[in-house]
C-alpha cells in the first residue's frame, strides 16, 4: 500500500490539478484524476542532469511539484500519484518497473515505478513514462487506442506484463508484474540514475508534458510536438528562448537556466567533437 497524503496535503493536491474531491475511489475517479494529473504536471529530470540530490519520498515531491512548482520524473510522478489516490480511498499498490528491459536485460529491473489500483479487477495507473497513456487501464492483454496512438498490454513468457507505447514514444516498453513491489531495487536504480554519469538522465535534458491531443517534449535543444499524425519539432536556440519554453510551454519555475542552457551547449559541443 501506498502512504497516502495528508488531508491538508490532498486538498492542495487536487486544487493544484484543477478537480474536486471524488465522492468515491471507483473507476470513474481514478480516470479523472489521471487524467488531470498529467495535464498539470511536466515530467522533468532536472535534478539528475544537474547534479541535484533527488528522494522517491511522496511528502517531499509534494513538495517539489505541489508547492514548488516543477515537475518530476517517474519516481516522483508516480509517487505522489500513488500518495494521493491512497489519500482518496484507492487501494494502490507501489509495482518494481522496468523500462525497455529487452534491450537493457535485468538490470533495467527498479528503473521505473508504476501503480497497480485494485477496483474491480486490477487496474493500472501510470503518469510517470512521460509520453504514454494518459488513462489508466486494466491489467489485461490486449490492444489500447487513447488520442490516436496505440498501445498494447501483453503478458511474456518469463510471468510479466508489458506496457508496449506508441510508435513515437521514447520509452519502448514497460514491463511489471501484479501486485510485485522491491523498494531496495527501485532506490538502487534511483541512485544509479540519478548519480551516474552514463545514465540517460544525467546527460540529456528532457521535458514531457501531455496535452489534449498528444504530448509536447525538449530533448536539449530541440522542441517537439508530438501527435498521433507525425512530430513537429524547432530548435531552441538560445538560453532566453529556453526560459521561454520552461514558463510558457511547461509550467515550470527553474532557477539558474543559464547553467542549464550552458551544459546542453557543451554536451552538444562534445558530441560534435566525437
Amino acid at each position: 500500500m501506498a502512504a497516502p497524503l495528508t488531508q491538508r496535503q490532498l486538498d492542495a493536491y487536487l486544487a493544484r490539478i484543477g478537480v474536486a474531491r471524488p465522492a468515491r475511489p471507483d473507476a470513474a475517479a481514478l480516470e479523472v484524476v489521471h487524467r488531470a494529473h498529467l495535464l498539470a504536471f511536466t515530467w522533468e529530470a532536472l535534478d539528475a542532469y544537474l547534479g541535484r540530490p533527488s528522494s522517491l519520498d511522496p511528502a517531499d515531491a509534494f513538495a517539489k511539484l505541489v508547492e514548488g512548482r516543477r515537475g518530476g520524473w517517474c519516481y516522483e510522478m508516480n509517487g505522489l500519484f500513488g500518495a494521493a489516490l491512497a489519500a482518496l480511498g484507492f487501494r494502490v499498490t507501489r509495482l518494481c518497473a522496468a523500462v525497455n528491459r529487452p534491450e537493457l536485460g535485468e538490470v533495467a529491473i527498479g528503473n521505473h515505478l508504476t501503480l497497480q489500483v485494485d477496483l474491480d479487477r486490477p487496474w493500472l495507473a501510470e503518469v510517470g513514462v512521460a509520453d504514454a497513456l494518459i488513462a489508466p487501464v486494466p491489467m489485461t492483454p490486449g490492444p489500447i487506442r487513447q488520442r490516436g496512438f496505440a498501445f498494447a498490454l501483453a503478458a511474456t513468457e518469463d510471468g510479466w506484463l508489458r506496457l508496449e507505447n506508441h510508435p513515437l514514444g521514447l520509452a519502448r516498453t514497460v514491463d511489471f508484474r501484479p501486485g510485485h513491489g522491491d523498494e531496495a531495487a527501485i532506490a538502487a536504480a534511483h541512485r544509479w540514475l540519478s548519480n551516474d554519469p552514463a545514465s540517460p538522465f544525467t546527460a540529456t535534458l528532457a521535458l514531457f508534458r501531455h496535452t489534449g491531443d498528444g504530448y509536447v517534449s525538449l530533448h536539449d535543444d530541440r522542441l517537439r510536438r508530438i501527435t498521433a499524425a507525425g512530430v513537429e519539432e524547432e530548435p531552441v536556440g538560445s538560453a532566453a528562448r529556453l526560459a521561454e519554453v520552461l514558463e510558457d510551454v511547461f509550467a515550470i519555475t527553474v532557477p539558474a537556466v543559464g547553467a542549464v542552457w550552458e551544459k546542453v551547449m557543451a554536451r552538444r559541443a562534445q558530441r560534435a567533437a566525437a
